[in-house]
């Protein structure tokens, strides 16, 4: 059988996910939808010639999808995810899940409710370093993790603006959030100092912080700090969490694992492409009903936003804030 698939948006992402379905054997991407129909309907000819729209209750409408990519801006999620729940659609949708929580948690009950399968676009946890860092650290106790997201300031004029992205920890970050989530336990507190230094005076109309810097702590006790920035010139940035643990240090970035124990350091680079990684397990469950190799559902998802946005609330209040549903 052959898997219909829908995707909502045009962009370098939706690109992306698309590039990796059209090469799979079973997966035809049946519908575009995008913010024109020229848009939807360029990007429909370059993958397997489907069909464009400009809106995608007509899309969904109009053909038989078996499941829904969303791959959108963060501001205009919500309305998308609750109609494919009440029409039984699977969707894959990239983080992060909103700007805020009211709308994410209102997608979150209807998940739970009417039960569906979903995924959310945290690639890394895919990437064979990861899951060697996970494994490797059963044996070890975790006492402090160090994490950055240090970059330069995306050219698009929504994620200036922190009420159509959330702001750098929220659409960005979130990745090294998820990690610390997903190799170290939920978190219980978190407190975040946000400020504005160079990025103003730059461009017009920012209003996004530019420096950032989130301790937090988790129920199981381990301390994390996570920093970021978005004023690095183009190709100056560092990515990565380092743990430091009673056997030594786990040094990890996007291409690599590093490992300093007793003895000379040990490196692990991975091989496998996550986005690839991700999508098959999205696809498989889809076909197969099997959702056992799919890393992050949206439930699970929403656990890594209710962290960041309690970031964003902390450095508005500038107190601490604890979790309650994690």
């Amino acid at each position: 059988m052959t898997l219909k698939i829908g995707m909502i948006g045009t962009g370098g992402f939706s690109q992306l996910h698309a590039s990796i379905l059209s090469k799979m054997d079973g997966v035809k991407i049946q519908a575009i939808c995008g913010t024109s129909k020229e848009k939807a309907a360029k990007m429909a000819f370059q993958h397997q010639d489907a069909n464009g729209y400009d809106h995608f209750l007509e899309m969904v409408d109009a053909e038989k999808l078996d499941a829904v990519y969303i791959v959108a801006p963060p501001m205009v999620r919500g309305k998308m995810e609750l109609e494919l729940i009440e029409r039984n659609i699977p969707f894959f949708v990239e983080k992060p899940l909103g700007i805020e929580k009211e709308i994410p948690n209102k997608v979150l009950q209807s998940v739970k409710q009417k039960p569906l399968i979903t995924s959310v676009g945290y690639h890394f946890r895919y990437k064979n370093s990861i899951q060697y860092m996970k494994e490797h650290l059963k044996k070890q106790k975790i006492g402090i993790v160090l994490g950055k997201w240090m970059g330069e300031m995306p050219r698009v004029n929504w994620w200036r603006n922190q009420e159509k992205s959330g702001g750098q920890f929220i659409e960005q970050t979130t990745h090294i959030v998820d990690l610390l989530r997903f190799v170290c336990g939920e978190v219980e507190e978190v407190y975040a100092m946000y400020g504005n230094r160079v990025m103003h005076n730059q461009y017009e109309n920012v209003t996004v912080a530019d420096v950032g810097t989130v301790s937090i702590r988790l129920q199981n006790g381990i301390i994390a700090n996570l920093t970021n920035t978005c004023i690095l010139p183009d190709g100056v940035g560092e990515i990565g969490m380092k743990l430091y643990t009673d056997k030594g240090t786990l040094d990890w970035r996007p291409d690599r694992l590093e490992i300093c124990e007793n003895g000379p350091k040990s490196e692990h680079i991975d091989t496998a492409d996550p986005y690839v990684l991700e999508n098959e397990a999205f696809i498989h469950a889809v076909r197969t009903g099997d959702t056992s190799q799919i890393l992050s559902d949206y439930s699970d998802a929403y656990k890594t936003h209710e962290v960041t946005y309690a970031a964003l609330e902390s450095a508005r209040s500038g107190v601490p804030i604890k979790l309650t549903t994690n």
